[in-house]
């Protein structure tokens, strides 16, 4: 069986978010499992600093590993692709997005006939590879090799549907009649992931319970109608996290490594150095609570500044990474100004403090409005750090409330979205941690010893692939 990763970003060689992580790991899972994977990105200006051979097909077309395992094919463009973005740069989304992934799409298809490749299964990843289920069949409905080529769609995050004004659709190189409600044709303008939608053969989401929310109109974006049409082809994968990345017990970005079996002292000193970085009191008493991530909406940025000031009021610290929208940085920072023994904040992403958050921390806000799947709750998780998360998405498949009657508790969750809801989720963890340490222990215990290594996800995958091939 071979499967071909379609993706516009895929770690190391680009990233803006978690879609790169899956799009370079899950691939070399399926690898273990005895899957044959390619994968397809854009030559970007970034591929050129990820170390390893790169070698020239035609004008369009470059090759290399990941791994030293899984081969990547380049598709090059220097006008479209050599810039210092994926999407866009300080001053938004580049305006020829439409023309660069049309390209890309295209040239993936040209790929698979000049290489010969006898590809079963294009993964397909957001809208900006959603053309190639209707490349394949309106424009390669006879080509032998093509149009057995099954699709299956992987909507990481439906708010992004790569919408464009109806004026750009001849580029897009269809027939007129597809600026239709049934196709292309979304408001007046064009929606490419309506399309990929329609014209997939299955189409999954990044967790179970995205799965269903992405059917409601509160989370489908305006495709809520559009989805229901195709419920029955929708199911939810979770993601997994890169073990060999994200493990406290061989991370090199931890000054003090730990494992499960043997966490108590690790967790410790690893606190009480993160304290010491970003100059915070060295106090062994006070919980700290980690943020890593987008500085967004999304995020629940606007509700964590809204909490701020009663949340600093107790005996606690929280440490912010993060980068984002200006407003919340300067936000963030201010704050920062008013609390500078309780708040520390970084408006900056570095490896290694993300590393050391997650492991200094002993619990981890992840207050999102909406978390189609969330990586970082299962990375603190895995370094024993307990998630405080609003019950969505993914969130909502990985966390188990600390008074669940099952005794499987690893987090602490709220239901409502509002400002109340998420102070006394606060207070809770905070009481839990001052006054039942042998119930927080417990909670670390659970989380400890989770699984969300890609290994799992990787046989759901391939059960899907099978039955898309034998449909």
């Amino acid at each position: 069986m071979h499967i071909a990763f379609c993706s516009s970003e895929v770690f190391p060689y680009a990233k803006t978010g978690g879609m790169a992580d899956v799009c370079g790991a899950l691939p070399i899972a399926l690898n273990k499992i005895g899957l044959k994977v390619s994968i397809f990105v854009p030559k970007y200006q970034s591929v050129d600093k990820v170390p390893g051979e790169i070698t020239q097909i035609n004008d369009f077309l470059f090759k290399t590993k990941l791994n030293n395992q899984v081969d990547v094919y380049l598709i090059a463009n220097n006008y479209f692709y050599h810039r210092n973005g994926v999407y866009g740069d300080q001053y938004g989304d580049f305006r020829d997005n439409l023309d660069r992934f049309v390209f890309f799409c295209q040239k993936i298809l040209e790929s698979i006939k000049i290489l010969e490749l006898d590809v079963d299964v294009l993964h397909c990843h957001d809208w900006q590879t959603s053309l190639i289920p209707v490349y394949i069949k309106e424009r390669y409905s006879n080509d032998e090799r093509i149009k057995k080529i099954k699709t299956l769609l992987t909507l990481h995050n439906v708010a992004y549907q790569g919408n464009f004004n109806r004026q750009e659709f001849n580029k897009i190189g269809l027939d007129g009649r597809l600026f239709s409600d049934w196709c292309l044709e979304f408001f007046g303008g064009i929606n490419l992931l309506k399309a990929g939608i329609l014209f997939s053969d299955e189409i999954n989401t990044v967790s179970q319970k995205y799965a269903q929310e992405i059917k409601t109109r509160e989370y489908g974006y305006r495709l809520d109608g559009v989805l229901n049409k195709k419920r029955q082809k929708i199911i939810g994968i979770l993601n997994g996290i890169d073990y060999e990345v994200w493990s406290p017990d061989k991370d090199e970005y931890l000054p003090v490594k730990y494992s499960a079996n043997d966490y108590l002292e690790g967790k410790k000193q690893n606190k009480r150095l993160l304290q010491e970085r970003v100059n915070l009191p060295q106090r062994e008493d006070v919980p700290v609570y980690g943020f890593v991530g987008r500085l967004s909406q999304q995020k629940g940025i606007d509700l964590l500044l809204s909490s701020l000031d009663e949340m600093l009021k107790a005996d606690i610290q929280v440490v912010i990474q993060g980068v984002g929208e200006g407003r919340y940085c300067n936000a963030l920072l201010e704050k920062q100004r008013h609390y500078r023994d309780k708040l520390a904040v970084y408006i900056e992403f570095g490896e290694q403090l993300a590393h050391q958050i997650y492991a200094g921390s002993d619990m981890f806000l992840m207050p999102s409005i909406y978390e189609p799947c969330g990586l970082s709750q299962m990375i603190s998780l895995r370094y024993g750090t307990i998630p405080v998360v609003f019950f969505t998405g993914g969130l909502a498949d990985t966390i188990i409330n600390d008074d669940d009657s099952s005794g499987k508790g690893n987090g602490f969750i709220f239901y409502n979205y509002n400002r109340n809801d998420f102070i006394n989720v606060i207070w809770r963890s905070l009481g839990k941690y001052k006054h039942d340490k042998e119930g927080f222990e417990y909670l670390k215990n659970n989380a400890l010893r989770l699984n969300f290594s890609w290994d799992v996800s990787a046989q759901k995958y391939k059960e899907v692939y099978k039955c898309l091939l034998s449909a």
